[in-house]
């Protein structure tokens, strides 16, 4: 979970990380007493967007709560990419590796938009967020992803914020190759994917009329949702993101809010 071999574990926690001691939830200490195996003594290190990484050191390990004592921050907070993932909701266990996924290459909002055809009829905000959090802990963000509640297309593009670009794969082929639509952005940047149906007809229309939709390629291949969704982050990453030489849509407060 971490390069430091002296780290047994990352764990995220919400509230502030200050003061000398801090006492973790039962749910966290299930995790270290019976996931990881841990004990009093072992390191572990603590972090969020707003504080930063600490270490610590764990004192205290019950079945209902856990003590650490907070040493040194090893990281200090750190702007992320301003990415989102506006996602129509596909089965279980693609989904679940869709957000584990996003959230290693560095989206900050994963907004779930239901379609015309959508196959899932509910999303559960709670188990993403999950799964967001265990993803960041062990790719060493400092920063959880937020799941916002789930929606629908023309409502997202009813309020969507004209100073963000969307990125929709075109399964046409009317679209530029995505790192030649990539090349002409700045500014915050948005990627949607849609179901495992594709969009209707009338929904497409309306994405390709939307001022701030871009329709891209993915390449000569059909891919499925949860593919199209991880091969485009990964090359706006690239080619615009904390992966380039020179990121061009990093988060000046990667605790605030983005803007919508």
């Amino acid at each position: 979970m971490t390069n430091d071999p002296r780290i047994a574990a990352r764990l995220h926690v919400a509230d502030g990380l200050s003061g000398a001691t801090l006492t973790l939830d039962a749910a966290r200490a299930h995790y270290l007493r019976n996931v990881l195996r841990l004990a009093p003594g072992a390191r572990i290190a603590v972090f969020n967007a707003r504080d930063g990484e600490f270490a610590a050191t764990i004192t205290a390990l019950t079945k209902n709560a856990a003590s650490v004592a907070l040493g040194e921050r090893r990281r200090p907070p750190q702007a992320e990419p301003d990415l989102w993932l506006c996602f129509a909701p596909i089965k279980r266990a693609r989904l679940d590796t869709m957000v584990e996924k996003a959230t290693e290459l560095g989206v900050a909002r994963l907004i779930p938009v239901f379609t015309r055809h959508t196959v899932m009829e509910r999303v559960n905000g709670e188990r993403l967020a999950a799964i967001a959090t265990e993803a960041a802990e062990q790719s060493e963000r400092l920063a959880v992803p937020i799941v916002e509640p789930a929606t629908d297309l023309a409502r997202l593009l009813d309020d969507w914020p004209a100073d963000r670009a969307l990125i929709v794969a075109d399964e046409s082929g009317g679209g530029l190759p995505i790192a030649a639509a990539l090349a002409a952005l700045s500014g915050p940047l948005a990627v949607l994917t849609g179901p495992e149906g594709g969009f209707a007809r009338d929904e497409f229309e309306r994405l390709a009329r939307h001022p701030s939709v871009r329709r891209v390629g993915l390449g000569p291949r059909i891919l499925k949702a949860d593919t199209a969704a991880i091969a485009a982050l990964a090359v706006v990453q690239a080619v615009a993101g904390d992966g380039a030489q020179a990121p061009r849509f990093i988060a000046e407060d990667a605790t605030s809010p983005a803007s919508g």
